[in-house]
């Protein structure tokens, strides 16, 4: 079943889950990801970072259509992270039905104009916009960008962003960072803070960068009304760490179906794991009723 965010995520707003938003930058994670969710009934997001959609070329999206149109559960196709026009552009005319215009490192005004730009190029399609206000740090070796310093997203401001873009999802900064945090930094997110910016506008939000934080403080935040949560390195972290043990052991192998099958394995561990922690499982029902 293929959906925009807007229709996804509004039923994960009115029921208190978070719809996971996986980065899928190779076959085997896409694959591993729509058989997690169809096992689980979850509804999910494939998300594809410019970087990856580069690397796959446009056909790769040709896959992932197809697979969404024959699975049971509801998802989106969606551009994480698009930062130019060039690149939404390059999402519409491949099949996204979603899009990110990541404009946090501008002034709020041309985040604002920027953002609303982009909601009036693609609405009209029954595309989707996510947006970013505030900037989420980043950690070495992370390749979906960030800013040295996290500057926090205000409330009020969240509220003003809202209204005058008209965007469908805000992604907000409460202390995450992309990728996956050095050894002994313990990281925290602002929960009181999401409460206030939940208040003043009452659309899906959405946490990036949240690897590595307690399993507890992620849980409360999706009670606090957080509605996707990005999750990349995680995935991608189990899948070739294992590989590299695989490679280690058998230096013979090279045919991917066999190479690949203790990745995938250890990829779907994580993937389980995080349906359970946003409390998605079983609510594939819910999109069936409405």
């Amino acid at each position: 079943m293929l959906l925009n965010l807007r229709d996804l995520l509004s039923v994960a707003n009115e029921h208190y889950f978070a719809v996971p938003a996986f980065n899928i930058g190779t076959g085997q994670i896409l694959n591993a990801v729509v058989e997690c969710c169809e096992e689980k009934q979850a509804p999910v997001i494939l998300a594809i970072h410019p970087n990856e959609l580069e690397f796959q070329g446009d056909h790769f999206i040709a896959s992932c259509i197809a697979l969404a149109h024959k699975s049971s559960v509801p998802m989106a196709i969606h551009l994480d992270h698009g930062s130019t026009l060039d690149q939404i552009l390059r999402a519409v005319r491949a099949g996204f039905t979603s899009v990110m215009i990541d404009a946090s490192h501008m002034p709020f005004e041309e985040n604002i104009r920027l953002t609303k730009q982009v909601v009036d190029m693609v609405h009209p399609l029954g595309i989707s916009v996510e947006a970013e206000l505030g900037t989420i740090g980043t950690t070495e070796g992370d390749a979906e960008g960030g800013a040295e310093e996290i500057i926090y997203t205000k409330p009020d401001d969240a509220a003003e962003f809202m209204e005058r873009t008209g965007a469908d999802a805000l992604a907000i900064a409460i202390g995450t960072a992309h990728g996956l945090y050095p050894q002994g930094f313990v990281p925290e997110l602002k929960l009181d803070l999401l409460s206030e910016i939940k208040a003043k506008v009452n659309v899906p939000l959405v946490l990036h960068g949240g690897s590595a934080n307690p399993d507890s403080e992620i849980a409360e935040s999706v009670k606090r009304g957080i509605n996707k949560i990005n999750i990349s390195s995680d995935i991608k972290d189990a899948f070739y760490q294992q590989l590299r043990v695989t490679l280690h052991n058998d230096k013979k192998l090279r045919e991917p179906f066999q190479l690949y099958l203790e990745s995938i394995a250890a990829m779907k561990e994580v993937i389980n794991h995080k349906l359970e922690l946003f409390n998605t499982v079983g609510k594939a029902q819910l999109y069936k009723l409405v």
